[in-house]
C-alpha cells in the first residue's frame, strides 16, 4: 500500500545496524545536527519506525504460523521448521527467538533515536506532536511484543551514545513495570495522534487504536502473570472510548474483510489498524510486499493464476469444533477452508466428512482474491490485521464480565457486544436481537468462557491466542487438551501435529532470553525454566 512504499524507499536513509541488539552504530545513523530538521525529515524517520512491523522476522513472515502463537487452533506444517520454535521446540539459541528479540528492539531503536531529536525540528509543534504521539506509541507496542513474549526485559529509553560494550549492560525491568510504561506511554500518545478520520491509511496509528490497545494491554496486566484485577475496569474504560466514538462498526461481512486485504482496501470502521505490504516484489518495489497469504493461506503450488500457497499453518480439530457448537457458523469455512488445491489448472479438493479435521489449511487470507498480477509465488500485497474492532467488543465484554462492581446496564452493554459479534457470523443484522443466537443470563464463569471461545472463533490465526491462553491460565492445559484431539496414525499431517503440541511444557508461557543476548549483556537473567 502508498505508505509501505514511502517506508521501504526510505529506509535507505534510515537504518539502525549493530551487533548487538541494544546498541546502535553511529556511523550508519544520520548525523543528529543534520536531520530531523523539516517535516519530511521526520517522516521519514516515523516511516522507519513503523517499518520495522513488516520485518522477516515479524510480522513480515516468522510470526506468520512459524513460532506457535496460534497455539490450540492451529498448528505448524512445514519441514523446514521441524525441531525449532515453530513445532514448539523452543531452545535458547533459536535463530526466530534471538531475530525477533533484536528486531523489536530495532524498532525501538529507531523510536528512540526520533523521540529524542524530534523538538530539534523547526516544525510547528502540532506536526510535531502527530509523529512523537505515533512514535512513543510503537515504541510502546514494541515493548509489549517482548514482554509478553520473555517477560522482564531491558527498558531502554535512550539509545547508547558509543559502541563500547558497558553501554549495553542494562539490567531488565520487571513485567509490571515494563506493562505501567506501555499504558503511561500510550495514555499520552492518544491525546497526541489524530482521529481514524483523519489518518491517511489503517496502516497508521489513530486515537481508536491507542485506546483499543489500552483496553488489550490492560487485560493482559489483569490476567497471568501479573494478575492485577484492577486492570479489567481500566480495559472496560477503554475499550469503551472506542465504541463510543461511533466511528467503528462491523462489516457486514466477515469474509469480506478479508477480501479486503488481499485487494488492497481499507475499512477504516472494522480494521482499525494493519501491517501494510504492497505489490510482489517485482519492477521498481522490490522489498514492500508480505506473505500473508503465502505462509498462511489454502495450500496450492501449481496454479499461478491462484496464488502460490505453501500451507505452513493447519488448524486443529478443536478451532473447528468451537464453531460446530455454536451452530450454523458462517465463519467455520472461512477461518478453516474445506478444502485446497491440486494441479495445474488448480481444482478445489474438499475434505471428506470423515477426514480429520487436523488436515484442513488456515482459510482466512486467500490468494485467490488477488487483483495485483502476476502472483508472484514468494510474495504477496495481502495486510495483516493488529486490532479489528470485533476485537474492541470482545475486550469491552470480557473487561465489564471481570470488573468488580459492574453496573446493570455495564452488564447489558457486555452481552450489546458480544452479540453484535454472534449476529454477524450468522449472517444477522449485528443490531437486531436474536433470541437463536444472542447470549444472555449467564453466570460470570459461563459468560467468560464463551467469550473465551468467541475470541478464538472470530480472531483465530491473528497472532492473538497464546497470549490470550496465557493471560488466563490455560496454556499448557489447552495444548494438552488439544494434543489428545490428534488421532493416531503417521501420515505426516499427523507427526506434525503431535510434536506441536507435545513439545510444549510449562515453561512455555515465557521463551528464554536468547543466550547471544546473554553472552553480551551480563545483567540479562534467564527466564525460569531454561
Amino acid at each position: 500500500m502508498k505508505t509501505q512504499i514511502l517506508i521501504i524507499l526510505l529506509l535507505g536513509l534510515f537504518t539502525i545496524n549493530s551487533c548487538d541488539s541494544l546498541n546502535v552504530d553511529l556511523n550508519n545513523t544520520l548525523s543528529d545536527d543534520k536531520y530531523y530538521k523539516n517535516e519530511e525529515q521526520l517522516a521519514i524517520a516515523l516511516n522507519g519506525v513503523y517499518a520495522t512491523l513488516s520485518e522477516t522476522y515479524l510480522y513480515g513472515n516468522f510470526m506468520l504460523g512459524r513460532l506457535g502463537l496460534d497455539a490450540d487452533e492451529g498448528y505448524n506444517y512445514y519441514s523446514s521448521d521441524v525441531s525449532s520454535s515453530s513445532q514448539n521446540y523452543v531452545t535458547p539459541s533459536d535463530v526466530k527467538i534471538l531475530s525477533y528479540w533484536r528486531r523489536v528492539y530495532e524498532g525501538i531503536n529507531k523510536a528512540n533515536l526520533l523521540l529524542e531529536n524530534i523538538d530539534k525540528s523547526t516544525e510547528a509543534e502540532s506536526t510535531r506532536n502527530k509523529i512523537k504521539g505515533q512514535a512513543m506509541f510503537l515504541r510502546a507496542y514494541y515493548y509489549s511484543m517482548l514482554v509478553t513474549r520473555f517477560g522482564d526485559v531491558p527498558l531502554v529509553l535512550k539509545l547508547p551514545r558509543s559502541g563500547n560494550a558497558d553501554d549495553v549492560q542494562i539490567p531488565q525491568t520487571s513485567s509490571r513495570e515494563i506493562y505501567n510504561f506501555i499504558i503511561s506511554e500510550m495514555s499520552q500518545a492518544a491525546d497526541l495522534v489524530s482521529d481514524i478520520d483523519a489518518v491517511e491509511s489503517t496502516g497508521r496509528v489513530s486515537k481508536s487504536v491507542v485506546w483499543g490497545m489500552l483496553s488489550r494491554m490492560c487485560l493482559y496486566m489483569a490476567g497471568n502473570p501479573i494478575n492485577d484485577t484492577n486492570k479489567y475496569a481500566d480495559a472496560a474504560f477503554w475499550a469503551k472510548k472506542v465504541i463510543d466514538s461511533n466511528k467503528h462498526s462491523l462489516n457486514n461481512s466477515y469474509q469480506q474483510l478479508y477480501i479486503n486485504y488481499a485487494q488492497d482496501l481499507y475499512d477504516k470502521k472494522e480494521s482499525m489498524w494493519e501491517v501494510e505490504f504492497y505489490g510482489n516484489n517485482s519492477g521498481t518495489y522490490t522489498t514492500t510486499a508480505g506473505v500473508v497469504g503465502r505462509n498462511i493461506g489454502i495450500y496450492n503450488i501449481a496454479d499461478d493464476n491462484i496464488g502460490y500457497c505453501a500451507g505452513y499453518l493447519r488448524s486443529s480439530s478443536v478451532l473447528y469444533d468451537l464453531y460446530n457448537a455454536s451452530g450454523n457458523d458462517l465463519r467455520r469455512d472461512w477461518a478453516i477452508a474445506p478444502y485446497y488445491y491440486s494441479g495445474n489448472p488448480g481444482v478445489k479438493k474438499y475434505w471428506k466428512t470423515s477426514d480429520s479435521k487436523f488436515q484442513c489449511y488456515c482459510g482466512k487470507f486467500r490468494r485467490e482474491y488477488e487483483i495485483l498480477t502476476p502472483k508472484s509465488k514468494a510474495a504477496t500485497p495481502q495486510n495483516y490485521p493488529l486490532l479489528r474492532y470485533a476485537d474492541v467488543l470482545l475486550m469491552y465484554a470480557e473487561a465489564v464480565t471481570m470488573k468488580e462492581n459492574k453496573t446493570k446496564n455495564e452488564i447489558d452493554s457486555a452481552y450489546w457486544a458480544i452479540n453484535q459479534v454472534r449476529r454477524r457470523a450468522y449472517g444477522l443484522d449485528v443490531y437486531t436481537p436474536n433470541v437463536t443466537v444472542d447470549l444472555n443470563d449467564q453466570n460470570t464463569s459461563d459468560l467468560l468462557k464463551e467469550i473465551q471461545n468467541e475470541r478464538s472463533r472470530e480472531l483465530c490465526f491473528e497472532c492473538l491466542r497464546k497470549n490470550d491462553l496465557i493471560r488466563w491460565g490455560i496454556y499448557y492445559d489447552k495444548m494438552k487438551y488439544t494434543l489428545s484431539k490428534v488421532p493416531s496414525g503417521s501420515v505426516a499431517y499427523i507427526t506434525y501435529a503431535k510434536s506441536y503440541y507435545a513439545n510444549v511444557n510449562t515453561r512455555d508461557i515465557l521463551w528464554p532470553i536468547p543466550t547471544y543476548e546473554m553472552g553480551l549483556n551480563k545483567f540479562l537473567k534467564q527466564n525460569q525454566g531454561w
